[in-house]
């Protein structure tokens, strides 16, 4: 049954109409680009996969998110990807077995069930890069400078990156003794930034007072360079797991700040974006113009074991489309000649036409009894026969 008006799309999917395709695919093609540079290879994952892949190390929250339903000839449970990391991790591990350091780059359209409180698509276009067989804040460091070539080449200004890592929280959580229940709730909260409710949790744990002005203190723990001073007397007494990721934030932003010296660099010791998923340094890159995120990523180790290897990995990813529409006032309309012929079969114009497709230029055909001519199709110039030669003249 068609709905009531059937040039609706559902809630969240949109079209991509000519003049914004072609600044978006200009993009795509300039990012990809970009990244082959850097040694990172394209992959193409497939649109559909079993759900026990799509879902691998993910967390609920992107079971959540993904469109599932029964294959027809094997009667197992798929999925439409709403997320390509675990497909690409799974290239790593099973396809290319590689003992070597991996560089995977990524683009594709990928679905979710609804959409983020802050985004308004279902069907962004992820583009990304992943590292895998790499242990070490060195990886770290280029998966994050590439994220950042990425928003200077797409000509996104004025960036702002906010630093992490779960690292601190899990092995807090682990040294405190806390279930997984505890863990879980506790979570939710840090998430969700509700220092009150935070509060009345602390007083209904059973743990020693030290661990409950430690997990007290983590949201304040969100500023500048002074936040990594400033926790390093916090978890003086802390494990050496906690020690290591305050160092390793404090040698990634020092590196940061030589190559980028005018990066905005924010920590957030109490962001958990991911948490049952990554496993180290977390970052996202923000403009103050939006409020949302416009670039994530982070470190998670062995997403690649239930394939049958389970090596370490980093990586980023975006929405293109939303890049795209960030720099879409910037993006100036092709002044590209497109050239009108008109309907004919004789052989020296359409040997003429195929050379100038040939050559790079655009040629708009006739057909018989259309409507609209050359100014309707927005053509610069047209053939026109001269003697025995077909030859290309502006429009007047």
């Amino acid at each position: 049954m068609l709905p009531k008006d059937p040039w609706l799309l559902p809630d969240g999917i949109e079209e991509v109409l000519p003049d914004d395709a072609v600044h978006l695919e200009a993009l795509r093609r300039q990012l990809l680009d970009a990244f082959n540079c850097w040694g990172y290879d394209l992959v193409i994952p497939p649109l559909i996969d079993y759900l026990s892949s799509l879902l691998t190390g993910t967390g609920h929250d992107l079971d959540l998110q993904t469109f599932k339903f029964t294959d027809q000839l094997s009667g197992e449970m798929l999925g439409v990807r709403a997320d390509m990391t675990p497909q690409v991790a799974r290239i790593d591990a099973h396809s290319l077995r590689h003992d070597a350091p991996t560089r995977l780059c990524y683009a594709g359209t990928v679905l979710h069930t609804v959409s983020d409180p802050m985004e308004h698509s279902r069907s962004p276009m992820q583009i990304g890069a992943e590292i895998y067989g790499h242990q070490g804040k060195e990886s770290d460091l280029e998966i994050i400078q590439l994220m950042l070539e990425m928003l200077a080449i797409a000509g996104i200004e004025n960036v702002h990156l906010d630093l992490g890592h779960v690292g601190i929280y899990g092995a807090l959580s682990k040294q405190a003794g806390l279930n997984s229940q505890q863990e879980s709730e506790l979570f939710d909260i840090l998430q969700r930034k509700a220092n009150t409710e935070l509060v009345a949790l602390m007083e209904t744990y059973d743990i020693d007072e030290s661990f409950k002005t430690l997990f007290l203190s983590l949201p304040k723990l969100n500023g500048g360079n002074e936040v990594l001073s400033t926790a390093a007397k916090v978890f003086a007494n802390a494990n050496d797991d906690i020690k290591q990721a305050l160092a390793e934030l404090q040698s990634i932003a020092e590196h940061l700040n030589i190559i980028f010296p005018s990066l905005a660099i924010n920590f957030d010791l109490a962001e958990l974006r991911g948490y049952h998923y990554h496993t180290g340094v977390v970052f996202a890159a923000f403009i103050p113009s939006v409020g949302r995120e416009i670039a994530r990523g982070g470190r998670y180790d062995n997403i690649g074991g239930v394939f049958g290897r389970a090596r370490p990995a980093t990586g980023f990813s975006a929405d293109l489309k939303f890049l795209a529409s960030l720099t879409k006032a910037t993006h100036v309309k092709s002044s590209k000649e497109i050239v009108f012929a008109p309907y004919s079969n004789e052989p020296q114009l359409l040997e003429k036409i195929r050379d100038l497709r040939a050559n790079g230029t655009t040629v708009i055909q006739e057909l018989p009894n259309q409507n609209g001519g050359a100014k309707a199709l927005n053509c610069t110039a047209q053939l026109e026969k001269d003697n025995q030669n077909w030859l290309v003249k502006p429009l007047v």
